[in-house]
């Protein structure tokens, strides 16, 4: 016989970086979703290791740590790079804050 408890569930904001307590939570959620977008046409191009770090113009291992989201290496600068050489157009939209409170953000979207 199993009896119900009582479990207390926290809702996380819409970075999981924060909720972890990172200081630098922006910006590994930037870069995290870059990576995803770099991946995501790398992996469409079905491109081999050597192949992926010669388009990039990296090292094959780091082409490993790219894609296994290491990513303390790249800068979101380096990562912005990386999909314009994947051919894909980057652009930077820059407005005032909808919410009356707090800092702004940064969001990262994929079009595809």
């Amino acid at each position: 016989m199993s009896t119900r408890q009582d479990i207390a569930v926290t809702h996380g904001t819409a970075n999981v970086f924060a909720d972890l307590g990172y200081p630098d939570a922006a910006e590994r959620q930037t870069k995290t979703r870059l990576a995803l977008a770099v991946n995501t046409f790398l992996k469409g191009r079905k491109l081999k290791p050597r192949e992926a770090a010669e388009l990039l113009d990296i090292p094959q291992p780091k082409v490993s740590a790219l894609k296994n989201y290491r990513l303390d290496q790249f800068s979101v600068e380096r990562l912005l790079g990386f999909l314009t050489a994947l051919n894909q157009d980057v652009e930077i939209m820059i407005r005032p804050r909808q919410a009356t409170a707090g800092a702004g953000q940064i969001s990262v979207f994929a079009v595809q």
